[in-house]
């Protein structure tokens, strides 16, 4: 028992060492980029003001936004106006799922405890743990199916269960793409809208983000009646 505690406390102190090292060097990163996160235009200029590497750059604001739980909504959007919907949506895609990969070993090997401690809701967590030793890679679909499902909160959950990274990272990635293309088409047709080229494109974006994230909903009202 006592070489038991001595190594769960070891462990620990391992967790808070490299805790501090990655807070250490994502510290700097998020205070110069993240307050861009919340202002569009500069997002917009700061971007296209680096070339060729505006897409890196891109993609490492989605991973450090996601890994300290800062909603990547706008990014993506800003994606669709700076690279349009394909290359938007893709790197996007990209930017996010490793996200959610740092997200996820974030909680599972240096957050753990405060994590515990965010999660107040045992019950949800229970029900993430059972779902993943049934059916791993579906539920992992499933849950992030819903472009309106909480993406950073669920990342820290998912590091809490035994999961493993595989079919977490596969699943997300799939299970986003639905949510990714939504968000980068709102800002293709916003951008159109405001050069002129109308407001349908902008309102059938919109239309078919409601639906995506309505459909879970409707899927299990029509479960309950069956």
């Amino acid at each position: 028992m006592l070489q038991e505690g001595l190594r769960h406390r070891q462990v620990k102190g391992r967790r808070r060492l490299l805790a501090g090292i990655v807070g250490v060097l994502l510290l700097p990163f998020a205070i110069r980029y993240v307050p861009l996160l919340f202002d569009q235009m500069h997002l917009v200029q700061f971007v296209q003001s680096h070339g060729l590497w505006g897409a890196i750059i891109f993609i490492l604001l989605h991973i450090v936004a996601t890994m300290l739980g800062v909603p990547g909504v706008i990014l993506t959007i800003v994606g669709g106006v700076l690279f349009g919907l394909l290359w938007g949506s893709f790197l996007s895609l990209i930017g996010a799922t490793l996200g959610a990969m740092g997200a996820f070993w974030m909680a599972r090997y240096l957050l753990l405890d405060w994590a515990q401690r965010r999660v107040r809701d045992r019950k949800l967590l229970c029900t993430f743990n059972q779902a993943v030793l049934q059916h791993p890679f579906s539920f992992v679909l499933i849950v992030r199916f819903a472009p309106i499902s909480p993406f950073n909160l669920v990342n820290f959950l998912f590091g809490m269960t035994t999961i493993h990274w595989l079919p977490y990272g596969l699943g997300t990635l799939i299970g986003i793409i639905p949510g990714a293309i939504a968000y980068t088409w709102i800002g293709v047709a916003g951008n159109d809208a405001m050069h002129g080229k109308g407001p349908w494109p902008l309102v059938i974006a919109c239309t078919c983000l409601a639906v995506l994230s309505a459909m879970p909903l409707l899927l299990r009202k029509r479960q309950s009646f069956n």
